[in-house]
């Protein structure tokens, strides 16, 4: 029930709204819900509106990734215009910068809380970034919901009930990889670069259990840092092992970095993985499309550039509201895809949490069942449940042909 309506009927709406349900007190700023979600925070939510902050890293060595938020808000600004946003409350999107940077990430997370008084911190991006900030919104009980990274540790730790992944985890994406090797090249030798941290170190990781006890050997190891130039000299010393196959485990500078450089090489000639965090068709234009050819990434979403969407009716409309709410936003950019999808997420998590309170979100994102969102590929949903944090599991292998991605083979469902 509204406050308008409290304050006219005075003492006996303040009792039917006891009885009533859930809901906070409308614009009054309380921060307690009422009836079923007694107790419960509202920080950030009235009747009326409900306030999100995200970081991202706008500028430094991972800006590439710049393109999510526009994805992001101009759901959002669609969601408001056409729908009245969700429940009745229109969305507040604030979005802040940390160059890639923890401490940074820290700052600007603390001042969303703190300061800007948000009701969820619906994505932070970058494994380190979220890192640093997870053990103190799981300490305030506020919502990080839907990290922009696959980190394992977002669905499998049980000390930080607040925070939930999105996408696929970089196990599951390893274990995709491996299963592609295996059956492409049984007996082949492989090298891997890697970000030096848990994003670069999940996947060589789950990479190299996947594969034990097959023919498929890790046959060299090479990391960088963030901070890291170039890793040119990295690739130098993969290519001296002569592996059969390279596992490119990079953000998109370094991913890109290290295709120029594998390709330049005539004397070696490996099948070239791309992790699926660097796969845009922006990271692989500055290489030339023509020294993309063949290399293989994992998908979770329709490709905008894949002329098999073209006549997709979720896609039409994705192109369409783009235009219209974020005019100057790349709609084939798969980023910018992503944010729209994961804003999608929020949005059909918020629309079932019993209590529009943050515990309400903390449950909802909990209890996914079969959730469809409609420009993930065919066959992958969110679900989550007790005993399992991970609203996607599955991935399919794609290829480079042509300017685009072409999907091959099906759905493969990891499982934890």
């Amino acid at each position: 029930m509204r406050t308008k309506a409290i304050r006219a009927a005075g003492v006996a709406a303040a009792v039917l709204l006891a009885v009533s349900g859930c809901g906070g007190r409308g614009d009054t700023g309380s921060t307690v819900g009422q009836g079923e979600c007694s107790g419960q925070q509202t920080t950030g939510i009235t009747d009326s509106s409900i306030k999100l902050g995200g970081v991202y890293p706008l500028s430094g060595p991972a800006s590439a990734y710049g393109e999510l938020p526009k994805g992001v808000r101009a759901y959002f600004d669609y969601l408001n215009a056409e729908h009245g946003g969700i429940g009745g409350r229109t969305v507040e999107y604030l979005v802040r910068d940390d160059g890639y940077q923890p401490p940074k990430t820290v700052e600007e997370t603390r001042r969303l809380v703190e300061q800007d008084q948000v009701f969820a911190v619906f994505q932070t991006l970058g494994t380190p970034t979220s890192s640093a900030v997870w053990d103190y919104l799981n300490q305030r009980t506020v919502p990080q919901v839907f990290v922009a990274g696959g980190a394992t540790k977002w669905g499998a730790d049980e000390k930080h009930p607040w925070t939930i992944g999105w996408q696929p985890s970089y196990r599951a994406e390893g274990r995709a990889f491996a299963q592609y090797v295996r059956q492409q090249r049984a007996d082949a030798t492989v090298a891997v670069l890697y970000q030096n941290d848990d994003f670069g170190k999940d996947l060589l990781n789950s990479f190299t259990e996947a594969v034990a006890g097959s023919g498929v050997r890790v046959v060299a190891e090479q990391s960088y840092e963030v901070t890291d130039p170039t890793v040119e000299p990295q690739v130098r010393n993969l290519a001296s092992s002569k592996a059969d196959v390279l596992l490119n485990f990079s953000t998109p500078k370094f991913a890109s970095q290290a295709l120029a450089a594998e390709r330049r090489n005539a004397e070696w000639n490996p099948l070239h993985i791309l992790t699926q965090v660097a796969n845009t068709v922006s990271t692989l234009k500055p290489v030339g499309l023509e020294n993309a050819q063949g290399v293989v990434s994992a998908a979770f979403t329709k490709d905008p550039s894949d002329p098999q969407w073209a006549g997709d009716p979720a896609m039409r409309g994705y192109q369409e509201k783009l235009a219209k709410y974020a005019p100057g936003a790349d709609p084939t950019n798969q980023y910018t895809l992503v944010g729209w999808s994961a804003a999608e997420s929020f949005h059909k998590t918020m629309e079932a949490a019993k209590c529009p309170t943050r515990e309400g979100l903390r449950d909802a994102m909990r209890s996914l069942d079969d959730v469809g969102i409609d420009l993930l590929l065919p066959g992958i949903t969110l679900k989550t449940g007790e005993g399992d944090a991970f609203p996607m599991e599955s991935l399919r292998i794609q290829r480079f042909e042509g300017d685009h991605w072409v999907l091959t083979g099906d759905v493969i469902n990891t499982g934890r």
